[in-house]
């Protein structure tokens, strides 16, 4: 009985601090889709990016991913963001989604415009860019570098420049 009391309560700290970890990151999560205004930007190809990305201005976070949904009639990707109530939009700025770097994560860039209105809660941007596919751009530039892309073909065996060759 005596060997049994040790393990009986390591195992209950252990249910304790797993607990403990399981609230924190809920309580993150929730932050995710609390605060700030909503805005929304319709793309063609939102590619690898996920609820709770980074809403970035000039490299500087601003907001967050809250939903992704399809627009059934024109099968276009509506990203809706929660921004900082603080951060305000000019309502000619552009929205795209870029990558952090190769491996890296997507995120929302946004271009702010020169226009003195600012976007009003709940409004679409009105030009956006879809994701770019690198592994895409990667397989199109190696399939027209083996397709003959700055070689010459040979259609004959002779060679123009084997006449010339003195004897």
């Amino acid at each position: 009985m005596v060997r049994r009391v040790p393990e009986l309560a390591t195992g209950f700290v252990v249910i304790v601090i797993a607990g403990l970890f399981l609230v924190y990151a809920l309580r993150g999560a929730g932050e995710i889709d609390t605060g700030g205004y909503p805005l929304q930007a319709q793309f063609g190809s939102i590619g690898g990016l996920t609820v709770g990305a980074d809403v970035k201005i000039g490299g500087v976070v601003v907001g967050h991913v809250v939903s992704e949904t399809l627009n059934p009639t024109t099968y276009a990707a509506i990203v809706k963001l929660a921004m900082n109530n603080k951060i305000k939009v000019p309502d000619d700025s552009s929205a795209s989604i870029t990558s952090d770097s190769l491996l890296g994560g997507s995120y929302v860039a946004i271009s702010p415009g020169g226009s003195n209105s600012m976007l009003k809660p709940g409004a679409s941007f009105p030009v956006t860019q879809s994701a770019v596919n690198v592994g895409d751009l990667l397989g199109k530039f190696i399939f027209s570098m083996g397709n003959g892309g700055g070689t010459s073909s040979s259609k004959g065996s002779h060679s123009s420049s084997s006449a010339a060759l003195p004897q």
